[in-house]
């Protein structure tokens, strides 16, 4: 019995080592890709102006795609308790902007738009609100500035980004109309693409229904972490 105490402390401690640095190494991955994105993005408006937003997708689309496609980790990271908040949504988000991600690297004709360019700031924005205090978290070393932001400016800049998000969708549908038409000969409707602009069209409310749901139960998480932290400082 007395060998068995240390057993069981020495598997949990080991349990408890492998979560904080996994989650720290996932934390630091996905800042360290977005602020690279972030990086090139801006320094290359700075050197090229609008001649860089044409080709701003295939300059940062993989390493974005690649975060985006980790960010569902984050779905059973909350599931299993690794990290503590609302998993709706973070479902929302999460499944947000690998739906639209997809569109985008099916429709080349979009890539090149300016609002594509957009898009990927404002999300590379938000995530680098996120991320470090994440990390801050990680290393129980929270800062009240980071929380604020994380919580409070976080909001409205997702708002902005849903409303960039819809005009992405909008933009998107003469090029799904397009694409459709030429994998329809014959006026086939079997084809995958024929029906694209049809989801296009419907996804537009959902959005605005997901987002609306998604920055109410933001609200309430703003609301919990924000007291909680009043809380402790008292």
């Amino acid at each position: 019995m007395a060998g068995f105490m240390p057993l069981c402390l020495s598997t949990t401690f080991s349990k408890f080592s492998f979560r904080l640095a996994y989650s720290f190494s996932y934390n630091l991955f996905q800042f360290c890709g977005h602020t690279w994105i972030l990086a090139n993005t801006v320094a290359r408006f700075l050197m090229f102006g609008q001649d860089a937003l044409a080709d701003t997708f295939y300059s940062v689309g993989f390493v974005m795609s690649l975060c985006q496609l980790l960010s569902i980790l984050e779905l059973f990271h909350i599931a299993d308790g690794i990290e503590k908040a609302r998993l709706l949504p973070r479902f929302i988000q999460v499944m947000e902007k690998n739906l639209l991600l997809i569109m985008i690297i099916m429709l080349e004709e979009l890539q090149s738009k300016p609002v594509v360019c957009v898009q990927l700031f404002f999300w590379n924005v938000l995530d680098l609100l996120r991320y470090p205090h994440e990390l801050l978290c990680v290393m129980e070393k929270p800062s009240s500035t980071m929380l604020w932001t994380r919580y409070t400016l976080w909001i409205p800049l997702y708002i902005l980004t849903v409303i960039v998000e819809a005009a992405t969708i909008y933009q998107a549908l003469p090029y799904a109309e397009q694409t459709a038409s030429q994998s329809c000969p014959l006026n086939s409707t079997t084809a995958p693409n024929s029906h694209l602009p049809l989801v296009l069209a419907l996804y537009l409310p959902v959005l605005t229904l997901g987002a609306s749901l998604t920055v109410g139960q933001l609200l309430k998480e703003r609301h919990h972490h924000l007291e909680k932290w009043n809380r402790k400082r008292k």
